[in-house]
């Protein structure tokens, strides 16, 4: 082993180190099921923010998106675009909203359980429908991050992909396992700044390393002048139009990734989502624009070194091999595997959740916190192995299994996230037939591509779940007072100022449930 290799293991080891330390402490502060699952609902916004921000990106912003654009130019920052616009949105409407009203419905702890409360689904289906698409997005979603984390290996220190992508797995399966909720945002919040810090530096030192900014737009023109157009051929090319209403589209996806809303529903309060939005989007805009200076830099850099990348993805970890001493270099590396691992440990307690508090939980009522807690460390250990065994023989970009992932969330959960938040009029019914025809229309559309447009399935299969839930939901809708009451106080709770008019609306609903339990014999609850 040369001396080069093994400064950088030594980095990459003192990471993987870090990370299961702060699994352990995590796991002393977790004493409920409520805790394992959803840190207590106690997360500042600083650790909110870079948590969700961390968990959402993965190897897509350090792999997927600068090896998009370094091999077709700046028409895919779009996506960029996209997913900046959805995440402010999701930050400045859904975040203060779902906290709030997640803790007047019954205390909802999951996103199937949100829904079930939120809409009084006596059948259970809604919540088991949930859960289902939980557990078949996110084994998929989870396994793209397996594949990331043998491409990194095989890319970085030229070892076996099914070693790299087992001890990726294995070492973000233990401290998830221990740590649970909090440990997994605790190692979000080191991860995500890493991420950022390795996107501002990588790009600083690359772009002196080639002579300046003049260098990079020479040799990124001779390889395609389109390349620096945000509209590739011009809008006057059909196919240029579909690539970016496609790559915008990302941006709706955030309203329905359980993996990043739940962070709104741990934070301490719905005050701390202003500040979370700020932290998170400026967090965000850093590190996509580092991304995609690092993307053109490299295509000037590996022009002038006379090289060839035979996978664009790995264009940040050639760089950062080639340019930095290489125990600086290890640090470089330690940040692509955080954006990795950071995002596989939230959607295994996402995908863990699912399992044990909205499918099990149904069949025993009665089951004991620590049962629980043990049945959800179970859960991420079978879900981790499933993922393991989809990436032995990966067949798709990681790109191309994380936009598959997230179009299913994004169609399925989004437009109901939005209505429960936002209509008083949505019905279970009408939030099940929804759920079913996002889900459905994705893989469809996946498959199929109807008109043969290129249409990123996420566009499509949201619209249709947005009209399907609404007209279903007022051909079904009856009036229900709990309903309309816990609609109102979360809107009491969230508008600046009404603290007093929630503070109201819960005392009068307390001492109607008094006068209830006094009328019926009951003593009443103080």
């Amino acid at each position: 082993m040369s001396p080069e290799l093994a400064m950088m293991l030594v980095a990459v080891g003192i990471y993987f180190a870090a990370m299961l330390a702060i699994g352990i402490y995590a796991a002393r502060q977790n004493s409920s099921h409520e805790d394992y699952m959803l840190g207590g609902r106690r997360l500042g916004p600083f650790a909110a923010a870079l948590s969700a921000g961390a968990s959402d990106m993965s190897a897509w912003l350090l792999m997927g998106l600068p090896g998009a654009i370094y091999a077709a130019g700046l028409i895919e920052a779009w996506i960029a675009i996209g997913l900046s616009l959805g995440a402010y949105l999701n930050w400045a409407l859904v975040a203060p909203r779902l906290r709030a009203y997640t803790e007047v419905s019954n205390n909802s702890i999951t996103i199937p359980s949100f829904f079930e409360n939120r809409l009084r689904d006596r059948t259970h289906i809604l919540r088991i429908v949930s859960a289902v698409v939980i557990l078949v997005f996110f084994t998929l979603y989870i396994s793209s991050g397996m594949v990331a984390g043998g491409e990194f290996f095989v890319a970085s220190f030229g070892g076996e992909y099914l070693w790299g992508m087992l001890l990726v797995g294995g070492t973000t399966l233990l401290y998830t396992f221990f740590g649970g909720f909090l440990g997994a945002t605790l190692t979000d919040v080191v991860q995500g700044m890493l991420i950022m810090a390795a996107l501002v530096v990588l790009p600083i030192v690359a772009i002196f390393q080639v002579g300046g900014w003049g260098e990079v737009q020479t040799a990124v023109e001779a390889v395609d002048p389109a390349f620096f157009s945000l509209i590739g051929e011009g809008l006057s090319d059909p196919a240029s139009i579909i690539a970016i209403i496609s790559s915008l589209a990302w941006g709706l996806g955030y309203f329905g990734q359980p993996h990043i809303i739940v962070r709104f529903m741990a934070l301490r309060s719905h005050e701390d989502a202003k500040a979370g939005r700020r932290i998170g989007i400026g967090w965000m805009v850093i590190s996509l624009i580092g991304t995609t200076f690092a993307a053109f830099i490299g295509i000037a850099y590996f022009q002038q070194q006379g090289l060839t990348l035979d996978n664009p993805e790995h264009v940040v970890l050639a760089m950062s091999q080639a340019l930095f001493h290489p125990l600086v270099a290890g640090f470089v590396l330690a940040a692509v595997l955080a954006a990795i691992m950071s995002t596989i440990s939230s959607q295994l307690i996402v995908t863990s959740s699912a399992l044990v508090e909205d499918l099990y939980r149904i069949a025993d009522k009665n089951v004991s916190e620590k049962k629980l807690a043990w049945l959800g460390r179970l859960v991420v250990l079978m879900i981790a192995v499933i993922a393991i065994l989809l990436a032995l023989s990966p067949d798709d970009t990681i790109l191309g299994l994380v936009s598959f992932a997230w179009a299913g969330f994004g169609a399925a959960f989004g437009p109901l996230i939005l209505l429960s938040l936002f209509w008083r009029r949505l019905t279970n019914w009408g939030a099940i037939a929804g759920m079913v025809t996002g889900a459905v229309t994705v893989f469809l559309w996946k498959q199929f591509d109807p008109f043969a447009l290129g249409l990123y399935e996420l566009l499509p299969a949201f619209v249709l779940a947005l009209v399907v839930a609404i007209i279903v939901s007022l051909a079904t809708y009856s009036h229900d007072e709990d309903i309309q009451r816990e609609f109102t106080q979360t809107g009491a709770i969230v508008l600046p100022g009404s603290e007093s008019a929630a503070a109201g609306i819960t005392g009068a609903a307390q001492s109607d449930a008094d006068a209830a339990g006094s009328a019926a014999g009951a003593p009443s609850r103080a």
